[in-house]
């Protein structure tokens, strides 16, 4: 169960994470041309972010299903 409850915790961390990282890709594209050098960088770390927390919600899905 703890397990669980830590999976939980990352998946709401990581979520937290993603959603920062997504409005600092909207806040830049709404600034353009202003700061079009930060577009790789800061849409490899939202795409990194939500892939993170793709891969930790299915994690909480698979210690779901074994619980009984």
């Amino acid at each position: 169960m703890q397990d669980r409850e830590a999976l939980k915790a990352q998946v709401k961390k990581l979520n937290q994470q993603a959603t920062a990282l997504k409005m600092d890709l909207h806040d830049l594209s709404e600034d353009l041309p202003t700061g079009w050098e930060k577009i790789l960088e800061v849409a490899q770390k939202a795409y990194d972010a939500h892939a993170a927390l793709a891969q930790a919600r299915r994690a909480l899905e698979d210690e779901k299903e074994k619980q009984p």
